[in-house]
């Protein structure tokens, strides 16, 4: 069997706890006009309020709502809690968000006693490490369905789906139900005369694989309760980026250089808690009609610099043309080593005259040396300890995640 939590409205959660005054309360995690909702308390849900709900539309749907500015910080510390918790049970323990993990019970029980024993110990625990928080934990043989169980009883709830179950869980269900069948998939399939899954199981892998590629095997699959996936503890991390959406529309080149430094600051330090370094820079913008457009550099070495990562962003928005007004702009960094690179020193390959990349390799290791610095002096004494003097006017985006460090696996 496979164990799916997810803690209970998590960051509004975390906001009521820490600040009782906002307990029994509509509590939105989300700022300004122009974010998006990230989390929404039970109590602001009975409004029609949901994650990834546009700020402005929740604000009208519920006037009353406590609108809070999210920490990421304090959640990605109770996060850790959770799954080093989560490890005391079982060593396969997947996180596959913030706040939501799988878990592989198979042979738990000889140590834990009965499944639903077991699942009360989890939550007992979770509970205890992060100060009451509540989470709803599904059970089932593959992981899409222990995801779906998860939601069955929330908040608070448990739902355990055995082998000989499955069939009659899953036939009735509607194909929206299915972990990745958005809306306009269920559009599509709709198309067809299929809303529920026992609709879907009268047609061939062949046909539906013909008309959605591999996502339509897939969906064969998962309409036979077939998910071959297992729980897998570590998977690389492939990108960090960091990105903020604007109070308002800006052409404010010098405002842009300012944003993208912050971000080069953020995705940095990450990259070098993590002992990451990577050779591909992605400039992100967005402009007021919401166009999007990325913008990549691929360097000759890996780099987890600051400045170097700054720069390379700089100079991808500098030949940037600036059609409209920019509504969000972001810095990311991928195509990872392990290791921080150690660059060539003058008197080795590359001489003098600098790196692969034509960089001064001496002034590569002086930026090595200012991060570390910086890294030791913030974690010692908190991230507002010091600061770089060109962030000082630095303006403050909306979003709750404005600036926030996004991994992607």
């Amino acid at each position: 069997m496979i164990l799916h939590l997810d803690m209970d409205a998590f960051f509004a959660a975390v906001e009521q706890m820490d600040n009782p005054e906002l307990r029994g309360k509509p509590v939105i995690i989300g700022g300004g006009l122009r974010g998006v909702v990230s989390t929404a308390s039970y109590e602001a849900r009975v409004f029609g309020v949901h994650s990834a709900m546009p700020i402005v539309t929740a604000r009208r749907l519920c006037p009353q709502g406590i609108f809070v500015h999210g920490r990421r910080r304090r959640y990605a510390e109770l996060s850790r809690a959770i799954m080093t918790a989560l490890g005391d049970f079982s060593p396969l323990v997947e996180p596959a968000s913030i706040d939501e993990a799988y878990l592989d019970a198979t042979g738990l029980t000889r140590l834990f006693g009965p499944l639903e024993e077991l699942i009360a110990r989890i939550k007992t625990r979770v509970a205890e490490v992060t100060g009451g928080l509540t989470c709803s934990v599904g059970a089932a043989p593959v992981k899409f369905l222990a995801k779906i169980c998860s939601d069955v009883n929330k908040p608070d709830g448990v739902f355990i789906l055995r082998p000989e179950e499955v069939d009659a869980f899953l036939l009735p269900l509607e194909v929206g139900r299915l972990p990745g069948v958005g809306r306009r998939m269920v559009g599509s399939l709709r198309d067809l005369g299929i809303v529920t899954v026992a609709q879907l199981r009268r047609y061939s892998p062949e046909f539906l694989e013909g008309r959605y590629g591999k996502w339509g095997r897939a969906l064969y699959e998962r309409a036979h309760g077939i998910d071959p996936r297992p729980v897998t503890p570590e998977r690389p991390v492939k990108s960090e980026s960091a990105e903020c959406t604007f109070e308002r529309d800006t052409r404010d080149r010098e405002f842009l250089v300012r944003m993208l430094l912050a971000h080069a600051e953020r995705v940095g330090a990450s990259l070098r808690r993590h002992q990451l370094s990577g050779r591909t820079i992605t400039l992100k913008v967005k402009f007021a009609d919401f166009r999007q457009i990325t913008r990549s550099r691929t360097l000759p070495e890996a780099t987890n610099a600051t400045e170097t990562i700054f720069e390379t962003g700089r100079d991808l928005l500098r030949e940037l043309r600036l059609a409209q007004p920019v509504r969000l702009i972001g810095l990311g960094v991928s195509g990872f080593e392990e290791n921080p690179v150690q660059f060539l020193l003058p008197g080795l390959a590359g001489g003098a005259a600098g790196g692969r990349d034509g960089r001064d390799p001496q002034r590569e290791a002086r930026r090595r040396k200012l991060d570390q610095a910086l890294d030791t002096l913030r974690g010692r004494f908190g991230k507002e300890a010091v600061q770089r003097g060109r962030l000082f006017r630095q303006e403050k985006a909306d979003t709750p995640e404005a600036g926030g460090v996004t991994k992607k696996k």
